[in-house]
């Protein structure tokens, strides 16, 4: 038989098994979102320490300063974690992210402590010459991004101020996550940025008496001695000198390069530690004595002169 003499087959129909493939199709669905259905949902806590410190501090103990106070981390860790328990009711904790900065990124004994907790991750950006964190919002938005987009949370709980962190959270919702910020009291006027507030999907604000039990002030300690004469020119100029050489061998030539433009004058946070190092070398208070304190600062840049 040749080819045209073969019956011909009757075309098929594309929509004959249609309602089969529907059927498949949904079965499937079905089971997808069982299993969703059976999977938690997780959220994690982001908090940035530098706007922990400096909020808190200022609403308990007055002061931003952190040598002036004691942080309960640990503490206030954990009652973070009972918060999100009850406000994430029907969710799992994945882990708590603790940013903070250091010297070179080396942990602190503080910082050791808290990474040593469970459940916390700390994520160090550096500090610069002037006391200031670098790469910490960047550390935040890399941290928030990965986790959204690898569904590895569905919300996360941000403390933190920054207006910087508005990229992190736009990032974040980019991938279907809720971000939910969390806030300090601030005694005047706000202590977080209004595009951040505006940004985020929900806002939370601690009153005075959720800090309360987590900050502690220290107690102030005068260095005067009654009847003994203050010292000389001389050893406040030397006392600076011995300060400069600490400070270099902590912070090293990058920031010491910093810190040489704005020569005579220091910045603030560095001018401060700068008198509290040398009280304690000292044992006496230079609180009032203005010429000593051009002494010391003079005895410091002299030996970061000899440096650079």
């Amino acid at each position: 038989m040749n080819d045209a003499e073969k019956p011909l087959t009757p075309p098929q129909d594309p929509f004959a098994d249609l309602g089969d493939r529907l059927e498949r199709t949904n079965e499937l669905l079905r089971r997808m979102l069982a299993e969703v259905a059976k999977t938690p949902s997780t959220h994690a806590i982001f908090v940035d320490a530098g706007y922990v410190y400096a909020a808190a501090g200022l609403l308990v103990a007055g002061t931003e300063d952190r040598r002036s106070f004691d942080l309960d981390a640990e503490g206030l860790i954990e009652a973070f974690i009972d918060k999100a328990r009850t406000i994430f009711a029907d969710s799992r904790l994945l882990r708590v992210y603790w940013y903070d900065g250091a010297r070179r990124r080396i942990h602190t004994p503080e910082q050791q402590s808290i990474a040593e907790l469970p459940d916390v991750k700390v994520r160090l950006g550096n500090l610069n010459a002037n006391n200031q964190q670098k790469g910490v919002d960047s550390l935040i938005r890399s941290d928030l991004e990965s986790l959204a987009r690898h569904r590895a949370i569905s919300d996360a709980a941000l403390v933190g101020g920054d207006e910087d962190l508005v990229s992190a959270v736009e990032a974040a919702q980019g991938y279907g996550a809720r971000v939910h910020l969390w806030g300090i009291e601030a005694a005047d006027g706000r202590n977080q940025a209004e595009p951040l507030l505006w940004e985020v999907d929900s806002r939370r604000t601690f009153d005075l008496d959720f800090w309360r039990p987590y900050v502690t002030r220290r107690p102030v300690t005068t260095y005067e001695n009654e009847g003994e004469p203050p010292p000389s020119r001389d050893e406040v100029r030397f006392v600076g000198a011995q300060i400069a050489a600490m400070w270099i061998a902590e912070r090293g030539s990058d920031a010491l390069a910093e810190l040489m433009p704005g020569h005579p004058y220091l910045p603030g946070p560095v001018d401060q530690d700068l008198l509290i190092d040398a009280e304690r070398l000292l044992s006496r208070s230079l609180r009032g004595h203005a010429a000593l304190r051009r002494a010391l600062r003079d005895g410091f840049w002299q030996h970061l002169q000899a440096q650079f």
